[in-house]
C-alpha cells in the first residue's frame, strides 16, 4: 500500500503542471490534472490568461477535495461514514452537500426501480476483483436483506438523512465523480471561465466552447476492444451536456467463462446481465453517472424507454454486441469502429 502511496504522489507531481495550447484569438486551452476522490481529475479550460486559468483550476480541485472529505465512505471523519454508523438508531444531520446528492441518489433509484441502488455497498464488499473471488450465495443472501433504497428517509427542512435499519450502508460513490464535475464546472464559471471541459476518471462534464467555436470532442470507449487501435469505438461533440459511461469491462474477472463484473444488480446479488456499456447525455453529470449504472442494470430495451421518458440521450450495447442509440444523438455519433 505504501508503494502505492507513493506512485500516486509522484504521478500527481508529473501531472501538476499546467499545459497551454495556443489557439487563434487570444484565447488558449489550459489543462491540468490531478489525483482526487481515488482517481485522475482532469480540467481544460479556455481562457487569455494562464494566471486566471491556473487559478480557476485550482479552486476547481479545492471544491473536488471538500466534496470528497463530506462523502468518502472509507474515511472515518465524513458525513457518510457519521450516517452509516448512526443506521437503524437515529437521523443524522448532514451539509446541503450530502444532503443534496442523497436525494439525488434517490431521485435515480426510484427511476430505475432499484437498478442503481447506494445501499449496495454490502454486497459489493463481498467480491474481490482483485484476487477473483467471488461470494458465497448464503453470504448474499444474508446482505441483501440490509439492500434497500426505500429505507433511506431525508428531511430537507431539517437537514437530515436515516437509514433505516441497522447494518445499512449508504455510499455515495455510484453519483459522486459526475456530481464533482458539476460542482468543479460551476466553480469555474464563477472564476469567469466561458468554456471548458471536466474529466473525473471516465464522468465527463463540458460547458461553452473551444477556442475555435466548436463544441467539445468526447471519446466513447469499446466495451470489447481487440487492440490498441480500437479502444475508442466513437466520437460525439457535447455542449453544456454530461456523459458517463458504465461498462462492464472496467473491474471484472472470469470463471468458467462467466464475466464478473462491479456492476451488481440490487436486487439479486449477482453481476447484472444484458449490457456491455452504458453512455448517458445528460445535463448534469450526477444523473448521467447515476444513471448508466441504473439502466445497465435494467437492461436495454426498459433502459431506452427509460432515456426516452427522461429526454436524455444514450447508447446502450448489450450482452450481443448491438446498439442501441437514441434519436437525439443517432445523427451525431461518429463510429470509429464498432464492436
Amino acid at each position: 500500500m505504501k508503494i502505492l502511496k507513493i506512485l500516486k504522489i509522484l504521478f500527481q507531481l508529473l501531472l501538476c503542471t499546467l499545459i497551454a495550447s495556443s489557439c487563434k484569438d487570444g484565447e488558449r486551452l489550459y489543462k491540468k490534472s490531478t489525483i482526487l476522490m481515488d482517481t485522475v481529475v482532469t480540467i481544460t479550460v479556455s481562457s487569455e490568461s494562464k494566471e486566471n486559468a491556473e487559478s480557476a483550476i485550482d479552486s476547481a480541485f479545492e471544491r473536488i477535495k471538500e466534496i470528497e472529505g463530506l462523502i468518502n465512505f472509507w474515511s472515518p471523519r465524513s458525513e457518510v461514514s457519521a450516517l452509516n454508523s448512526a443506521a437503524g438508531r437515529e437521523k443524522v444531520k448532514v451539509s446541503p452537500v450530502t444532503l443534496d446528492m442523497v436525494e439525488k441518489a434517490l431521485y435515480i433509484s426510484r427511476k430505475t426501480e432499484g437498478g442503481f441502488d447506494a445501499t449496495i455497498g454490502p454486497i459489493i464488499r463481498l467480491y474481490d476483483f482483485k484476487k477473483k473471488t467471488k461470494p458465497s450465495d448464503s453470504s448474499i443472501k444474508e446482505k441483501l436483506t440490509l439492500i434497500g433504497f426505500r429505507n433511506v428517509f431525508t428531511d430537507k427542512n431539517k437537514s437530515t438523512v436515516y437509514l433505516g435499519k441497522k447494518g445499512m450502508s449508504f455510499d455515495t460513490g455510484g453519483i459522486a465523480k459526475g456530481y464533482a464535475a458539476d460542482v468543479a464546472v460551476e466553480v469555474l464559471k464563477r472564476k469567469g471561465i466561458k468554456g471548458g471541459i471536466v474529466a473525473v476518471s471516465g464522468d465527463i462534464k463540458t460547458f461553452g466552447l473551444k477556442p475555435d467555436g466548436l463544441p467539445w470532442l468526447v471519446g466513447i470507449k469499446n466495451p470489447r476492444p481487440k487492440s490498441k487501435d480500437d479502444e475508442i469505438m466513437a466520437t460525439i461533440e457535447l455542449q453544456d451536456s454530461a456523459i458517463s459511461t458504465s461498462g462492464d469491462y472496467e473491474r471484472f474477472f472470469m470463471e468458467n467463462g462467466r464475466r464478473y463484473h462491479h456492476i451488481i444488480d440490487p436486487m439479486t446479488g449477482i453481476p447484472a446481465s444484458g449490457c456491455q456499456s452504458v453512455s448517458v447525455i445528460s445535463k448534469e453529470g450526477a444523473l448521467s453517472d447515476g444513471f448508466s449504472t441504473g439502466i445497465f442494470v435494467m437492461g436495454p430495451e426498459r433502459g431506452m424507454r427509460l432515456l426516452r421518458e427522461l429526454g436524455f440521450d444514450g447508447i446502450i450495447i448489450d450482452t450481443e454486441g448491438k446498439i442501441y442509440v437514441t434519436e437525439g444523438i443517432k445523427d451525431k455519433v461518429n463510429w470509429h469502429k464498432k464492436p
